[in-house]
């Protein structure tokens, strides 16, 4: 009967989806890397790329899947320096989103043509020195895994296939129309200010709920 236990709970799944959300819609290296190349070589050149970083989500993902029920299981104490340290940072990207100035992720830049091979493992590796990626898998995604539920490994795996299924997506997305979404905000630079608000609402907001959650770690 104990393998029948959900590996997470849904309100887990449906937070850990509006986080990866958030933060993939708050430009940053992988976003940056990934529309510079769609728009420089092209929408295959942009999807090529996002392999690369799919793949470094991966192994951020098996790592984690392991480190997180070890730091439960003989530090649970851990799980309030790293739960507000999460918040700090959701906190950290809410005020990147809504700050003035900054360069427009989507303005064209000229860059040199480079192979499949070469563009995947650019994208591998941007995705590895992402600091948002470390801090998304390190100190966000444990805040969702709850030990009194077991499984705490399938649990960290479960949540991190969802982070890596809505960041694939979304920025497949917006490397596949990369061109005409810089066209499109260069022409409307509204929508540009009402994606930032918005942004930093829902980062700002799931900060504060993960600050205010009270409950604490169990040791398995």
């Amino acid at each position: 009967m104990d393998l029948l236990i959900p590996a997470a709970a849904p309100h887990a799944l449906l937070g850990i989806a509006a986080v990866a959300l958030g933060m993939v819609l708050t430009p940053g290296p992988n976003m940056i890397y990934l529309v510079s190349r769609s728009i420089a070589q092209g929408r295959r050149a942009g999807l090529v790329s996002l392999v690369g970083v799919a793949a470094g989500f991966l192994v951020y993902l098996g790592a984690v899947t392991v480190g997180v029920a070890a730091v439960f299981t003989v530090v649970p104490a851990l799980y309030t320096a790293i739960k507000f340290a999460g918040a700090g940072y959701l906190l950290w990207l809410a005020w990147k989103a809504v700050r003035p100035g900054g360069a427009p992720v989507f303005a064209p830049q000229q860059l040199p043509h480079d192979s499949p091979r070469k563009l995947f493992g650019m994208g591998f590796l941007t995705c590895l020195l992402n600091p948002k990626i470390a801090i998304m898998y390190l100190s966000l995604l444990p805040q969702f895994v709850d030990p009194a539920r077991g499984h705490v490994a399938a649990q960290s795996l479960v949540l991190g296939l969802t982070q890596v299924v809505v960041a694939v997506t979304v920025n497949g997305l917006i490397a596949a129309s990369a061109g005409s979404i810089a066209s499109f905000l260069n022409r409307r630079p509204a929508w540009l200010r009402i994606q930032r608000y918005a942004m930093g609402t829902v980062l700002g907001g799931l900060a504060l709920h993960i600050a205010a959650d009270r409950a604490k770690a169990v040791a398995v």
